[in-house]
């Protein structure tokens, strides 16, 4: 098995950091649904300004909230304004490959989701795999997207 990115959010601006809150990340449930990411699930966070990675759990905050909190523990590596990466994974068969679209949402201004974007594997014709990003239109998941 080989764990792959599954969901990812790219450039969302940390919104606040809650030290004495029980820990993990409260995250705006709306661009969760659209990325693919659900509540309780592990997700790894790379801080772009400090280089800081820690790994948590999801929680949901208020709809249309835009936020992004880090809580207890996770406090620490982030301070408000921060840009941070979050990505969820899955462990995946690597014959399972293509058949999976990571959906991508990055970030603009304060928390506006600039682009949706998938990474998208196809079975290469000189190299065992070829591998592009897509634009996507739609902002809820497609039925036939594996993740």
């Amino acid at each position: 098995m080989i764990q792959i990115v599954r969901a990812k959010m790219h450039g969302l601006k940390v919104t606040g950091a809650d030290l004495n809150y029980h820990g993990s990340i409260t995250l705006d449930p709306e661009y969760c649904a659209k990325v693919g990411i659900y509540p309780l699930e592990f997700v790894d966070i790379w801080n772009k300004n400090s280089g800081a990675r820690l790994s948590t759990y999801v929680i949901f905050g208020e709809p249309g909230s835009r936020c992004c909190i880090l809580n207890g523990a996770a406090a620490r590596t982030c301070q408000k304004g921060d840009e941070v990466i979050i990505a969820a994974s899955a462990f995946i068969e690597p014959s399972e490959l293509c058949q999976y679209r990571p959906r991508v949402l990055t970030f603009k201004g304060e928390n506006e989701i600039d682009e949706i974007l998938e990474y998208c594997v196809a079975e290469g014709e000189t190299l065992p795999y070829d591998f592009k990003i897509e634009k996507v239109d739609n902002v809820l998941p497609s039925k036939k997207r594996r993740a």
